[in-house]
């Protein structure tokens, strides 16, 4: 029992020793490493403030699941619109919109009434929505971006 105690541990020994030689963590870049869980933060933390957004004036048309009203209401669910026209759709959130669009080659002609979010309220809901219902963006939408919006 002694010996096969001493050949595990040294079996450990070595293994960790060959393991501590092999290691190279100096191709890792601490400053894009941290810049990107920074961002990672700020977008969940914008994806959560942006959801009760939705929630409180979204949400009644385009409804919980983001699928929208078939005919009256385009959906936000994996809406090829929204990867197409960025800044349209910052625009509908922020200002409203009228007139025709197309969303998953159906075309809707309603009306979106200006909602009166903040700039930062409008990034949020974006960013949200831009990361539920099978739309994925890793491009944080921001304030900055959405004050650049104009009508």
């Amino acid at each position: 029992m002694k010996t096969l105690s001493l050949f595990i541990l040294g079996s450990v020994a070595l293994v960790g020793s060959y393991l501590s030689l092999k290691t190279d963590v100096s191709f890792v870049n601490t400053e894009v490493a941290y810049h990107r869980i920074q961002q990672d933060t700020t977008l969940q933390n914008s994806i959560e403030r942006g959801k009760t957004v939705y929630e409180d004036f979204c949400m009644q048309c385009h409804m919980a699941t983001g699928q929208g009203i078939p005919g009256a209401f385009p959906p936000l669910a994996k809406a090829d619109y929204l990867v197409k026209n960025r800044t349209k759709a910052i625009h509908a959130v922020k200002f409203g919109l009228k007139g025709p669009i197309t969303v998953n080659g159906t075309d809707y002609n309603s009306v979106m009434a200006p909602l009166g979010l903040y700039d930062d309220e409008v990034a949020d809901v974006m960013n949200y929505i831009l990361n539920s219902w099978g739309n994925t963006s890793d491009k944080l939408v921001t304030e900055e971006e959405v004050a650049a919006v104009e009508e």
